[in-house]
């Protein structure tokens, strides 16, 4: 995979760099509420400004629906954030490979940067059809003359901008990547033991093929969030009106008798805070809410967090290890009476010696929503669901076409 750096020293001086983000930040009625993934890219961006490259930022915002542009999803204020962390203008382009995208590239001079809007609101950007793909990347391609991939969380999508686009231009892989990859290659080929991880999150299913791959390279397994009542519900307990897969439950109990039968300690919460009520996040009321044993969930109320005992048992299981991966919140960290599992799992991670990587998404929110120093941890992802998908083992099509 060409470095960013080899082509550097090759010269960008005027060349038209096309460098795919991800900009793909929370919004809260058009204000950007956790700037993080802009911040990763900015120093790919800034090096190839400051070589007096004309820099073409993409990427994208949500999920709109193909057919044109969605206010609501503009990178509009993404493009004004990455121009103040920039300390310079950033021009934008109303559309992707429309007259304004073409305008605004033919008037970027040297050094100086702009942001196309939305790459999903052209339907060919996600396309499965390999030509209406292929043909909306013959677009993008005419208005740079190299590529530059660092939207890494992004390289799990088989997209025009991510798979198709460094075909056709000289490519390389941004700083991000660069990171990204090394950091997940501690987590695979380079371990350390003893080898901790901590999934959480809503969904099961959303992890289940990580914790199949998992299985046969961690020492232990931490389970939270709303994924964790599915693990309870196998065991047997009564979960309430928690979160709960039941068409996954037979995989989940198999997985337990997998981590029994190889000597994987797979640890449940001991204790729950539980509510018949499902908090307010907006105006972040106080919840009335009680500690419960993990086997005594009543039926008509809701598992919303880890308990008090299972964030001291947690800790104490992230205490001694070297290298720890964190992916999902462990509670609804949004609201503060439900923050404080997910604040428990941050701290111990900080206490820890270990080497220590924030899987991306609500975890890497969380860490900033809560007032966490996030240099003080080993590497926070930007990329939850390519992080995932990394260490299953799949074959990442963004990473596969910067390494053609």
């Amino acid at each position: 995979m060409k470095t960013i750096d080899e082509l550097l020293a090759e010269g960008v001086k005027g060349k038209r760099v096309f460098v795919r983000a991800d900009l793909n930040v929370p919004l809260a009625e058009g204000t950007i509420t956790d700037d993080g993934r802009i911040r990763a890219v900015q120093p790919t961006i800034a090096k190839l400004a400051g070589a007096g490259a004309r820099v073409i930022v993409a990427s994208h915002l949500g999920r709109p629906k193909g057919t044109g542009v969605e206010p609501a999803f503009s990178l509009a204020p993404a493009a004004t954030r990455l121009g103040e962390l920039l300390g310079a203008e950033v021009a934008f382009a109303a559309d992707t490979v429309g007259a304004s995208a073409k305008e605004t590239v033919a008037a970027l001079t040297d050094g100086r940067v702009a942001v196309l809007e939305n790459l999903r609101f052209n339907a060919g950007e996600t396309s499965k059809d390999d030509a209406e793909r292929g043909a909306f990347a013959d677009q993008l391609a005419e208005l740079a003359d190299l590529y530059v991939g660092d939207g890494f969380g992004a390289v799990h999508r088989k997209h025009a901008s991510v798979f198709d686009l460094p075909a056709r231009l000289p490519h390389a892989a941004g700083y991000l990547i660069a990171t990204e990859v090394g950091v997940l290659k501690k987590l695979t080929a380079e371990v350390e033991r003893p080898y901790v991880v901590v999934l959480g999150g809503a969904k099961v299913s959303d992890k289940l093929a990580v914790i199949d791959e998992l299985l046969g390279k961690a020492d232990r397994i931490l389970i939270g969030g709303g994924m964790a009542y599915t693990f309870l519900y196998a065991k047997g307990y009564e979960v309430g009106i928690s979160l709960l897969q039941k068409d996954q439950v037979d995989v989940v109990k198999e997985y337990m008798q997998r981590a029994e039968d190889t000597g994987v300690e797979l640890v449940l919460p001991v204790d729950v805070l539980v509510s018949s009520d499902f908090p307010d996040l907006k105006g972040k009321t106080p919840a009335v809410f009680e500690t419960v044993d993990a086997d005594a969930i009543p039926k008509d109320k809701e598992g919303l967090d880890i308990g008090p005992r299972t964030r001291e048992l947690y800790a104490s299981k992230i205490a001694d290890a070297k290298t720890v991966f964190w992916n999902g919140p462990v509670g609804v960290f949004e609201h503060p009476d439900y923050a404080g599992g997910t604040r428990a799992i941050a701290q111990a991670l900080l206490d820890s010696s270990a080497f220590t990587v924030v899987g991306g998404g609500d975890s890497a929110a969380a860490v900033r929503i809560l007032g966490f120093d996030e240099n003080a941890f080993g590497h926070i992802s930007t990329g939850g669901g390519a992080s995932l998908e990394y260490l299953e083992g799949k074959t990442l099509p963004g990473l596969a076409a910067l390494e053609g």
